[in-house]
């Protein structure tokens, strides 16, 4: 069985129940992370869907390197603590901007064709970088990083890629360390052991009701983390993406903001570049700067900011130029309808980016012994408060690389065993609730925890969050779920895997939208994608991270 193989969709391979390293997530950080783990590892690479489809794939942005000639890591990091707003572990980003040239020249020899200008790599300019610094590969670069790495990944004959693998929960053992995972796969739930486990599952886009995110994106890794009892930090951090396509039947595409570095302009109805009122950089300006921007402007017309959109003017970038650069933005908004070399794009803010995540050090290790964590997922402590454009494709790069070092633990005595016991479906009236709970949830956080928040809807939302979560765990799936013991694999029938991995999904969904609305309600204050309209200013007691392990919720020492 090859790994091409198994990428192509031709013939699935047998769950194996003894790796030395599962990568769950196949992102560009899985990916990465799984090419870079030694060798002479037998590796599970598991994917919830068929490969690709994760965030990764759809990054428009770029790469941001210091390798320019008037550029340099010390104006990277400089950037990119700024963007932070107080909350970066500067010794993190010292090593991501140190390690970028070097990461670029990886991606190179892999054969990731960036766009060039001559002979020389072409860079753009972004929101919050000083100096041009942003690799592309015309707007889908993403998608011609993770093409790259799945090619490479499926010509490595210790990898095994398992796709249509949903993972459930983390398998801890007595001593407290991670010994694998439970899955779901090919219609077996079964205990996957291995000697490092590494989450590589991208954000949680999904648990907002607007969001650029793929449908994957359901905080899986966090939230099978914190069942787990593992550390994690500044959840309530999330960066909203000022212009996404608004259009009543169209996904919420992200319309990168390399198309603002390029000259496009941010206008009302009138065509006034009204994000000069808010901030002196303008359409220019840090994302929740200018999402904040567009939403308070939408307020001030009385239009409701859930709703309604602003405007991209594309015009005044030259159109050869904008068809190079942008191919796939003009596509998809002219399958749309909406020709930007001719009109403006109606935009509005989504969510887009989760700062916080799984707490990591430099080598991605987590507080669990086994754990590691990599991309979107972890919090390495390079973001901060506000992730500075195109730094979240780097970070997997870079991260993912360390995994080179990873530790695993000793060997387990035994291995797992196989027991046929089918899994009852639920009963219909909770799966009917459950859809229900799944429409209802993400429109509760964009209402409570999006671009403006306050302590009374947020409380709100906790409690009723929270009562979904009893009703939840009192399920009659809920309740056969926490009966499987590990070591030992249990059969379902092909409709109740699909079941499986709705109800899963939402089980996900309920505990980050409950970290989430915790993490906001604690930080009484405005900081980076945080902003609390009852505590608009920065306040300097706030200059720590928010913790949060099981149902304990602190803030750290001062950054």
């Amino acid at each position: 069985m090859t790994n091409s193989a198994a990428a192509s969709g031709t013939l699935r391979p047998p769950l194996s129940l003894e790796f030395d390293a599962i990568v769950v997530g196949a992102g560009a950080a899985g990916l990465y992370s799984a090419l870079c783990l030694p060798s002479s590892l037998r590796v599970g690479l598991l994917t919830k869907d068929d490969l690709p489809l994760s965030a990764s794939d759809w990054a428009q942005g770029g790469i941001a390197a210091a390798i320019a000639p008037d550029d340099s890591p010390t104006l990277h990091v400089a950037d990119t603590l700024k963007a932070g707003a107080g909350l970066c572990d500067e010794a993190a980003v010292q090593f991501l901007a140190q390690q970028a040239p070097a990461c670029v020249r990886s991606l190179v020899k892999l054969g990731v064709a960036f766009d060039r200008h001559r002979d020389d790599l072409a860079l753009t300019l972004e929101a919050a970088h000083s100096r041009r610094r942003v690799l592309h590969a015309a707007d889908t670069t993403g998608r011609a990083v993770v093409s790259t790495l799945s090619r490479q990944v499926a010509g490595r004959p210790n990898i095994t890629t398992l796709s249509n693998a949903f993972v459930l929960d983390l398998w801890i053992d007595e001593a407290g360390g991670c010994r694998g995972v439970s899955v779901l796969y090919e219609g077996r739930i079964s205990w996957v052991q291995a000697r490092a486990v590494v989450l590589a599952t991208g954000g949680g886009g999904q648990v907002f009701a607007k969001t650029t995110n793929p449908s994957v994106s359901t905080g899986d890794g966090v939230a099978i983390a914190a069942r787990a009892g593992v550390l994690l930090r500044d959840l309530e951090f999330v960066q909203f993406h000022p212009t996404a396509l608004t259009l009543p039947e169209a996904p919420r595409f992200l319309i990168s903001e390399a198309v603002r570095g390029e000259g496009a302009h941010l206008v009302n109805d009138e065509g006034r570049r009204f994000a000069f009122d808010y901030h002196p950089d303008g359409e220019l300006a840090p994302r929740d700067v200018v999402s904040r921007a567009i939403f308070r402007y939408l307020q001030s017309t009385g239009a409701d900011p859930a709703d309604s959109h602003v405007w991209l003017d594309c015009r005044p970038i030259d159109p050869e130029k904008l068809k190079r650069r942008f191919p796939n933005i003009l596509q998809v908004c002219r399958h749309w309808g909406i020709d930007p070399a001719q009109e403006p794009i109606p935009v509005a803010p989504a969510a887009h980016y989760w700062m916080g995540g799984i707490v990591t050090d430099l080598g991605g290790r987590t507080s669990v012994p086994g754990l590691y964590a990599v991309g979107e997922t972890a919090s390495t402590g390079v973001h901060g408060a506000n992730r500075l454009a195109s730094n979240s494709l780097l970070e997997c790069l870079v991260f993912g690389a360390q995994l080179g070092q990873l530790e695993l633990l000793p060997p387990r005595p035994g291995s797992p065993r196989e027991k046929t016991m089918a899994v009852p479906l639920a009963e219909s009236d909770s799966l009917d609730r459950l859809e229900t709970i799944r429409y209802e949830l993400p429109r509760l956080v964009w209402k409570s925890a999006g671009i403006c928040r306050e302590a009374g809807s947020l409380q709100g939302a906790i409690a009723q969050v929270q009562a979904w979560k009893a009703w939840e765990s009192q399920s009659v799936l809920a309740q056969q779920m926490a009966q499987l013991t590990p070591i030992e694999s249990y059969t379902v029938s092909s409709e109740m895997a699909a079941q499986l991995v709705a109800w899963g999904e939402l089980r996900n969904l309920l505990e980050v939208a409950e970290l989430i609305l915790k993490s906001a309600a604690f930080r009484c204050e405005s900081r980076g994608g945080h902003y609390r309209s009852d505590c608009p200013e920065t306040r300097s007691q706030w200059t720590g991270h928010t913790l949060i392990q099981g149902e304990q919720v602190w803030r750290s020492e001062p950054v």
